[in-house]
């Protein structure tokens, strides 16, 4: 055998003993990245509010996530306890997909289940989550219920970093309904808004965060007229006293 035979098969076990190695690397570390899977639990507000007119809410905010980067399935839900009335002005649970559809970026669909004052509501839902430029944080969702009404709400909060430990969050909520349901005492066009202003303080890193704050309320349109029909007012200031809790 020439000693041009023997380097070509020395060259070619060479490179089946570097590239082997390699290949036999890069399959379990990609099925591990797939398969990781995360999971987590927060209530981003658990809150006293008490208004102007002397109303007294108790306010729940919060969910639970499992899943993946590529798909996570959340339990969303959201209530206002009234004092008043010794029962939950309105309760609201969504289940929903979520994917990404850009860096910064998730689409998501599932299904909202409400139980406000009057007759249960359920709707399909389609939204947008997301950070936006100058670090909003924006969430809007379109939803169509079972009695074929339509609605649009939009979120925007954006947090201040005054210290490593204190932080000034605002919020901007609102919500517009494409025709009225006035069993639930929604109206056509802009419903309401909602602005907040919260200081928090950072405790056990992030986990525990209690806070002070100001909302302002205000309903519009036929929806204002609907909740002074029912003894309500269009419009409030609430000072607020809460804790953000996150596992």
């Amino acid at each position: 055998m020439s000693c041009l035979t023997l380097s070509k098969w020395g060259l070619a076990l060479a490179a089946t003993a570097i590239t082997t190695p390699a290949m036999a690397q890069e399959d379990p570390a990609k099925k591990t990245q797939t398969a990781k899977t995360f999971w987590g639990v927060s209530a981003e507000k658990l809150e006293y509010r008490y208004s102007d007119s002397d109303e007294e809410l108790a306010v729940i905010e919060g969910g639970a996530f499992y899943g993946t980067d590529e798909l996570k399935f959340h339990w969303l839900f959201e209530g206002e306890w009234e004092e008043a009335h010794n029962a939950w002005e309105t309760l609201e649970n969504q289940f929903v997909g979520q994917i990404p559809v850009d860096d910064f970026w998730d689409a998501k669909a599932g299904v909202r289940i409400d139980t406000p004052e009057g007759p249960d509501r359920v709707y399909g839902v389609l939204g947008l989550t997301g950070l936006a430029p100058y670090w909003f944080e924006v969430d809007t969702n379109l939803y169509v219920s079972d009695e074929g009404d339509a609605s649009v709400d939009f979120e925007a909060e954006y947090e201040l970093l005054i210290t490593n430990y204190w932080i000034l969050s605002a919020s901007f909520e609102t919500l517009a309904a494409f025709s009225e349901d006035r069993e639930i005492g929604v109206g056509k066009g802009l419903n309401s808004t909602e602005l907040g202003l919260r200081l928090s303080y950072d405790l056990i890193d992030r986990a525990f965060s209690p806070y002070i704050g100001v909302v302002h309320e205000r309903k519009y349109g036929d929806t204002a007229d609907l909740a002074r029909d029912t003894g309500g007012s269009a419009e409030d200031w609430f000072a607020v006293v809460g804790a953000r809790v996150m596992f």
